[in-house]
């Protein structure tokens, strides 16, 4: 029976000479099993421990030599094993709360006297110098000669870099790094992400720049990345656009998509409400969605995109006279905020409704309605704006649906008075 954890054993009897502990517990490899007693010949179940520093170990005898045990907090991987000769505590922790419940029941057996037959004993040998290394928790590797083949990753890891490797996938065995928070691939050639990159519960870095990326799945917007990931970095990639889904990633902090492809933002970029840094410089930006409004952002760039001019007369119209009545029905179903879902009305239409755009008026519309851009100061979504192009400007276009022939001729008229005046 093996067990690893951090243990650090407490003499009992230091305190009587004033002498206090170290109060840390170094990694260690605990076993129990069987030993010979070089003075008696007999043998004896022990429970041995082994650190870097005595890799040997040091052996505690167990039948009828365990005074208490302490486990109070057994389920957060921590216990305490009062020896009675010598006197000390061992004290247990940052051990898998399983494991720790068959070593202790297999050491109060042993303790007890049981038949050694029925107890899962081990050979109390010196253990490797990689067992009782302590937990590592950052890796980079940033040359493919240092990449490991025929190693497994350490499952302790919390950052893991793996650059300039020349990746072209995701290799699977980095997503069973269930502590891991950040995740660096930058640098490689890969072309397409697992949707079980949002498995890693408790990723909120993924850094994916300069690589040969064409899409970003709807299945990783929806997964546990929408609770955990704050910093995603997609810059320098083949991108064309983002899922609508994308906006689910509500606690995105910083987002970076600059060197890209992309003809348009998510619509429902508002919904980011926790951005606080966006850049996409550098790709092909016309205009930007009208939820780019409700962003409140601490630094903005946009440079290097072809902007349109916006001219509110230069429109798009999808009306249709009379609006067909699945317009009319999905419009009522948005404005009067029904609940609905795929198991209330067709799955096709919930996707309409996802990508609902909003009027002037306040009033939704969804395949039917005018369009055009307007021009915004960038000032009034971010505190820090990067100049937009060369001539030192910071407005841009932003899309404006119109869901009526009234509404978009209202609109008119104010341009036209702001323009008089």
């Amino acid at each position: 029976m093996k067990l690893q954890c951090d243990v650090e054993v407490v003499n009992r009897m230091l305190p009587s000479f004033g002498i206090r502990n170290r109060g840390k517990g170094v990694r260690a490899v605990l076993s129990i099993g069987k030993h010979v007693d070089k003075t008696s010949h007999r043998s004896n179940i022990y429970m041995m421990i082994c650190t870097a520093k005595d890799r040997a170990g040091s052996r505690y005898k167990l039948k009828d030599n365990i005074e208490k045990f302490f486990t109070w907090f057994v389920e957060e991987g921590k216990a305490t094993v009062r020896i009675k000769e010598p006197a000390v505590d061992i004290c247990l922790s940052k051990a898998d709360a399983n494991s720790l419940k068959n070593f202790l029941s297999a050491a109060r057996l042993a303790d007890r006297g049981s038949d050694a037959s029925s107890l899962p004993l081990s050979t109390l040998t010196p253990v490797r110098a990689r067992d009782v290394e302590q937990p590592k928790k950052k890796l980079s590797i940033v040359s493919k000669k240092d990449y490991p083949l025929t190693s497994s990753f350490p499952y302790s890891l919390e950052q893991l870099q793996v650059s300039y490797c020349k990746l072209s996938r995701v290799d699977m065995r980095m997503l069973s790094l269930k502590a891991l928070r950040k995740l660096d691939l930058s640098n490689n050639h890969i072309k397409k992400l697992p949707a079980t990159i949002g498995d890693l519960g408790c990723l909120s870095e993924l850094i994916l720049h300069n690589n040969h990326l064409e899409a970003f799945s709807e299945a990783l917007c929806l997964s546990t990345l929408q609770r955990t990931l704050q910093l995603l970095d997609l810059s320098q990639n083949r991108l064309r656009s983002l899922p609508a889904q994308f906006c689910q990633l509500k606690e995105l902090v910083n987002l970076k998509l600059d060197d890209n492809e992309l003809v348009c933002l998510p619509f429902h970029m508002g919904r980011l409400s926790s951005l606080r840094f966006l850049s996409a410089a550098h790709n092909q930006l016309a205009v930007l969605p009208g939820d780019f409004r409700k962003l409140s952002l601490e630094n903005l760039d946009l440079f290097g995109n072809p902007f349109v001019q916006p001219n509110p007369l230069d429109h798009t119209m999808k009306l249709k006279f009379p609006l067909p009545l699945q317009e009319l029905a999905t419009r009522a179903v948005a404005n009067l905020r029904l609940p609905y879902g795929p198991h209330l009305i067709p799955a096709h239409l919930c996707r309409d409704l996802e990508v609902a755009k909003t009027c002037e008026c306040g009033c939704v519309c969804l395949n039917y309605f005018i369009k055009t851009a307007v021009s915004m100061n960038l000032h009034q979504v971010s505190h820090t704006v990067v100049l937009v192009d060369d001539m030192g400007g910071t407005d841009a276009p932003v899309q404006q649906h119109f869901c009526s022939l009234s509404c978009y001729s209202e609109f008119l008229d104010k341009a036209l008075q702001r323009g008089i005046r």
